[in-house]
């Protein structure tokens, strides 16, 4: 099976859940326009669940942003030859991505305080905020494995080069490999992204107001059978709209690393 097959497969599929989502959007649409007085809840609501959404967005970026940041230093550190360095890291690194992410949102709420005391102070400790730490450890531990295996696949040759030009090692990781791997890691980091955004979910089990926790509570208050219906299908409405553009932008990226 050559590229150009497995491109159009792909298309083909991508294609078929865009009909599915339209026709879905489109009796959603229908649904509504039929009965006035569940368009008008519908509406009323829609500012609270687009709230909720907004968590739904900070906890991805902030858990992606520490991730990256943490994720590239055990990634670099997973290549050390100092063992003592290297095991614990790679030991992190084989746990974490490998726990469930509804697991480790749990533990760092429970774990970590509820208040944290600083100069007589006390600061709150809010569960958004664990849920961030919660989905930025895993996070980590998947951009360690992405930034480990992009370092390994540059040629020697080219630390070669460097150290003929009388870098150091720490020079040449810095300013000719790592800049080589970030066109080779964005793909997975993308795809990784949207898994996150998607986790953000999860974090409703632990009394976050996100998208999902907003909608149940909307479905509560209304307590429509057909309103909680159409509110679920806008969380995944939502939810497709922000992840499914990441994905076409892989997709492309990929095809031209590979042309590349």
């Amino acid at each position: 099976m050559n590229v150009s097959t497995v491109a159009s497969r792909t298309q083909n599929r991508l294609r078929s859940r865009i009909v599915v989502v339209g026709a879905l959007i489109i009796a959603l649409l229908l649904w509504v326009s039929l009965d006035l007085s569940l368009g008008r809840t519908t509406v009323e609501w829609i500012p609270y669940l687009a709230s909720g959404f907004l968590m739904n967005i900070v906890i991805s970026l902030l858990a992606m942003t520490i991730g990256t940041a943490f994720g590239v230093l055990l990634g670099v550190l997973q290549l050390t030859p100092f063992r003592l360095v290297r095991y614990p890291v790679v030991t992190y690194v084989q746990i974490f991505r490998n726990a469930p992410h509804l697991v480790l949102i749990f533990a760092t709420t429970y774990i970590f305080p509820f208040e944290i005391v600083a100069f007589g102070h006390y600061l709150p400790f809010p569960d958004w905020l664990k849920a961030v730490i919660g989905l930025a450890i895993p996070a980590s531990a998947y951009v360690a494995e992405i930034t480990r295996g992009a370092i390994a696949s540059i040629p020697n040759t080219q630390w070669e080069a460097a150290q003929g030009l009388g870098f150091s090692r720490a020079q040449a990781l810095r300013w000719i490999i790592l800049p080589q791997c970030v066109r080779r890691s964005l793909p997975p980091w993308m795809n990784l992204f949207s898994s996150i955004t998607m986790a953000t979910a999860l974090a409703s089990l632990v009394g976050v107001h996100e998208l999902l926790h907003a909608a149940t509570d909307a479905s509560t208050s209304v307590r429509r059978l057909d309103f909680t219906i159409i509110a679920y299908i806008v969380v995944m409405a939502a939810f497709f709209v922000l992840c499914y553009p990441i994905s076409r932008l892989t997709r492309r990226l990929e095809r031209r690393l590979k042309a590349a």
